[in-house]
């Protein structure tokens, strides 16, 4: 893949967007969260883009099937974070329907281009 074609996934065009909720919703944290939980989210969603490109600039499938795992890892982390924030009374059910559904549908695509990635290599 080129420099820039990872700017052609879906899965990292929906992630992006999840990164812009995920900041919308911090926003209105305690203060108190600001290097905890608003950090930690923040750095997970942002995480889930970034090794789509990462692992779309890489040489071969093999390496890019890696932080495709590594970019659900972060969805799952983001996830439960969301969880946690809902727990704690940081946000409401309605807040959190746009980010779990950006969740959903980037978890389905980059689920998707493992598998794509994987076929292509066992042939």
């Amino acid at each position: 893949m080129s420099f820039e074609a990872h700017k052609k996934l879906d899965a990292w065009k929906i992630s992006v967007e999840l990164v812009k909720e995920i900041y919308k919703l911090t926003a209105s944290f305690p203060k108190e969260e600001i290097y905890g939980l608003v950090s930690q989210m923040r750095r997970a969603a942002i995480s889930i883009p970034s090794n789509l490109a990462e692992g779309a600039a890489r040489k071969n499938d093999r390496e890019f099937v890696q932080f495709l795992y590594i970019a659900l890892g972060s969805l799952s982390e983001l996830d439960t974070q969301i969880h946690i924030a809902r727990e704690l009374g940081y946000l409401r059910g309605k807040e959190v329907g746009e980010s779990a559904q950006l969740l959903d549908k980037a978890s389905m695509l980059i689920s998707g281009l493992i598998r794509k990635k994987r076929e292509r290599g066992s042939r």
